[in-house]
C-alpha cells in the first residue's frame, strides 16, 4: 500500500500547523507524521496521545518500557528504533534500552513487572488476572499507573498500525538504532 510522505507544503491544510508541532518537538518531520498528515484528525490525536503519555506519572526509564513493550511486541520496525533513539535522548540506562530490545532482564524487578503488565495488557486486550494485578500493585503501582499504560498503548496502536499500513521508511536520525 502507498502512502504520501506529506511536508508542509503537500499536506492537507488542517495538517499544516500540526506538522509546524513536529518541527518544534523533534526538529524535523519525523516521517510517520508525515504518513499521518493525510488524516489531520490521526495525526492531531497521536500528537495529543504523545503528549499526555508524556505527563503521566511515569519517569523516561518507565514510558521507554511501556513504548518499547509495545513496540517490540508489535513488531514496529519504524518504533523500535525511533524509540530507541528517543530513549537515548531522555538519558534512560543503555542496559535498560537493551534489555528492552533483546528481551532480556531489566535491572529492577519495578521495571520487569511493568513489562509484564505493559505485555499482558496487550496480549490479553486489556483483560489482567486478580494476581497479575496484585504484583503490579506490590511494588508501587497503583489503577492510575493501569489507566496510563492504557493511554501509551493508544497511542501505540495508533503509530504501529499505520507504520505497518505505510511501510513507514525510517528517517535518518533512527537508522542506526535500527
Amino acid at each position: 500500500m502507498s502512502f504520501d510522505l506529506h511536508t508542509k507544503e503537500t499536506a492537507p491544510k488542517n495538517s499544516q500547523p500540526l506538522l509546524d508541532n513536529s518541527v518544534k518537538s523533534f526538529g524535523m518531520i519525523p516521517n510517520l507524521h508525515a504518513v499521518m498528515a493525510e488524516a489531520p484528525a490521526a495525526l492531531e490525536a497521536y500528537q495529543n496521545l504523545h503528549t499526555l503519555f508524556q505527563q503521566t506519572s511515569f519517569d523516561a526509564e518507565e514510558l521507554t518500557v511501556v513504548w518499547q513493550t509495545i513496540n517490540i511486541e508489535h513488531e514496529c520496525h519504524y518504533c523500535v528504533p525511533a524509540h530507541t533513539a528517543i530513549a537515548h535522548s531522555m538519558k534512560v540506562d543503555p542496559a535498560i534500552i537493551d534489555a528492552l530490545r533483546n528481551k532480556t532482564d531489566l535491572p529492577t524487578e519495578k521495571l520487569q513487572i511493568l513489562r509484564r503488565t505493559t505485555l499482558a495488557l496487550v496480549k490479553n486486550r486489556g483483560r489482567l488476572s486478580p494476581s497479575e494485578i496484585q504484583t503490579f500493585k506490590e511494588v508501587g503501582y497503583k489503577n492510575q499507573q493501569l489507566l496510563e499504560i492504557v493511554l501509551g498503548l493508544a497511542q501505540k496502536v495508533m503509530s504501529n498500525y499505520t507504520n505497518h499500513l505505510a511501510d513507514t521508511p525510517l528517517d535518518e536520525p533512527f537508522k542506526k538504532f535500527a
